[in-house]
């Protein structure tokens, strides 16, 4: 009623006062920067006080950003990851109609979404379902991965992210704030009844969708693409938009600072199914890629082993029943069934294969070899015999190099991501300001020191070895023949070799110790750990675990010859 000036856009006198005390047009709702002049007689008699709002507190807090949840960071985070394996290849159905109904899902089931509140949470829902809990009662709601649109402003502001390695020296008190509104109860708060979403479950979520469209692409080779950056997750929340601060708490959530690994997400993966009640998964067949016949495939070949060596591999598949839908299918929840590796299984078939024919025990194989030589040098037709000497001289020295050339990569990782981060808007010009001195050094001393400029990412690939046939320099050991070791037994081709040895006599019980075996390099012949060693680069995982799946593929395809061994041995002590 005091305020008569009008309206600088429609001339208008008709103003309504805002939450922050700023008046503004009810006609044209224009907002002016005049406050109104508060007149409060309670505390001094006969004195005028005048007061400015200053707007939310909140707002103010987080820099002017706007409220966002955690499991909203991890949706962007899932958006991004998915938006990746699109460009990859995957089908597009893998989005919408997976990954998104997996992750309304967990929503539900943790009570963070699509359910009613319950009572005492101190934090308001996101998608509070009033009526009904049923996640698909609105046909017409849309998907939550399009919820945060791409539209929205992703900001120019860089910074240091060397606060996020810091994070742990911080206390986690009241002082320590973060920029979403549940960042710290997020971290505070029991949640050993449900799963609490982290950023290696992302990768648990993504596998466990391709997983169910049954996409040819292992866990080894996601976790590899996320390595070289095709998939966002290092430094993954530079992408934010600009409205989402991220400080505080919310760095020890999303930043992380280390690869991930395969068993954690593995592990993940399986306990996500099992908290979601999923059905039965659609079967693994032998059309599937990840079938044990078709991984052989993939693998031999990377392993520029000989191509005969399939048939070995099918044999070995089909005797112990490895290959049956049954075994291969996960089903959610059932804890009688074995969580199958399947890219691990099918190197540790090739490593069994290899086994039977050159039996690895640092002195069979080298035989072998020098037979082979002698054959090939007398050999005018056909193609030449497999050496496995020259085999294991060609491949350790393409190894050597990949295995540097990774370790070097590794090395000169930068952490740090492009769009630096802070605390809190007083620390902000600072960290600009030494930001853009590192920057500057950086430059001044790669110019001194003549480093090339960081090249563009390669094109993502199936195979890290690639062996071509059409090499004069007999590099390439697909079409060598294996007629030097077998003999022809009953109409069948055997293996010249009719010893072998066990990795383990006894299994160990897998749910205690972690390992159906354990495995000590110095207890095992070089060659056999040159192998495994060969398979562990390829698939990037622990020696140890391709070790545990030889071990439980010998008990299934010698199980008779051991229980009766077992048993004489009992025998022999009673």
């Amino acid at each position: 009623r005091d305020f008569n000036e009008r309206c600088a856009q429609c001339s208008e006198v008709n103003w309504g006062l805002t939450d922050g005390g700023r008046f503004y047009c009810r006609s044209c709702h224009n907002v002016t920067e005049r406050t109104r002049e508060v007149v409060n007689t309670d505390f001094i008699t006969n004195s005028r006080v005048q007061t400015i709002s200053k707007g939310s507190r909140k707002q103010e807090k987080n820099d002017g950003g706007s409220e966002w949840y955690i499991c909203e960071g991890f949706q962007l985070v899932l958006k991004k990851q998915v938006e990746a394996l699109e460009a990859l290849g995957v089908c597009p159905q893998m989005k919408d109609e997976i990954l998104c109904n997996f992750w309304r899902c967990y929503l539900q089931k943790s009570k963070q979404a699509y359910c009613k509140r319950p009572a005492g949470e101190a934090v308001k829902a996101l998608s509070v379902c009033e009526s009904s809990t049923d996640v698909d009662s609105d046909p017409e709601r849309p998907s939550l991965l399009h919820l945060l649109s791409l539209s929205e402003s992703e900001g120019d502001v860089q910074t240091d992210c060397s606060f996020a390695s810091s994070m742990s020296k911080v206390s986690e008190s009241t002082s320590v704030y973060s920029g979403s509104v549940d960042g710290s109860l997020y971290l505070m708060k029991n949640q050993k009844e449900k799963l609490r979403m982290t950023m290696p479950m992302t990768l648990s979520f993504c596998y466990m969708a391709l997983l169910w469209v049954r996409e040819p692409i292992t866990l080894s080779e996601l976790l590899r693409y996320v390595v070289e950056g095709h998939i966002p997750y290092l430094n993954v929340f530079q992408h934010f938009p600009e409205k989402m601060k991220l400080c505080g708490l919310d760095l020890k959530i999303f930043c992380v600072e280390s690869w991930p690994v395969y068993e954690e997400v593995f592990n993940k993966m399986h306990e996500l199914a099992a908290f979601l009640d999923l059905p039965r998964f659609p079967d693994i067949t032998e059309s599937c890629f990840l079938h044990p016949d078709m991984l052989c495939m993939k693998y031999l070949m990377e392993a520029n082993l000989p191509d005969e060596l399939h048939n070995w591999t099918c044999r070995v598949v089909k005797k112990i029943g490895i290959g049956e839908a049954d075994f291969l299918t996960l089903v959610p929840g059932n804890k009688s069934t074995r969580k199958v590796k399947y890219d691990v299984l099918a190197v540790a078939v090739i490593v069994v294969v290899l086994k039977l024919l050159f039996l690895l025990d640092d002195h069979y194989e080298w035989l072998l070899s020098e037979v082979a030589e002698e054959r090939n040098k007398n050999n005018t037709e056909g193609g030449p015999y497999f050496e496995f000497k020259k085999w294991y001289e060609v491949v350790k020295h393409s190894l050597d190099v990949e295995q540097k050339k990774l370790d070097e990569e590794r090395a000169k990782y930068l952490w740090r991501c492009e769009k630096p981060l802070f605390y809190s808007v007083k620390n902000k010009s600072k960290v600009l300001k030494r930001r853009q001195m590192v920057v500057n050094l950086q430059n001044q001393f790669g110019k001194l020191s003549g480093s090339v400029q960081r090249v563009e990412k390669p094109n993502p690939s199936s195979f890290q070895l690639s062996w071509s046939e059409e090499n004069t320099d007999g590099s390439c050991f697909h079409g060598h023949s294996l007629k030097g070791i077998l003999q022809e037994k009953r109409g069948l081709l055997t293996a010249m070799n009719p010893d072998y040895w066990l990795c383990t006599v006894k299994l160990c019980n897998e749910k205690l110790c972690g390992h159906l075996a354990h495995y000590k390099e110095v207890e095992f012949p070089q060659s056999y750990h040159f192998v495994l060693g060969l398979f562990s680069f390829l698939l990037r995982v622990q020696p140890s675990y391709i070790h545990d799946e030889v071990c439980m593929i010998e008990h299934k395809l010698f199980n008779k010859k051991l229980y009766k061994k077992l048993k004489y041995n009992t025998v022999l002590r009673k």
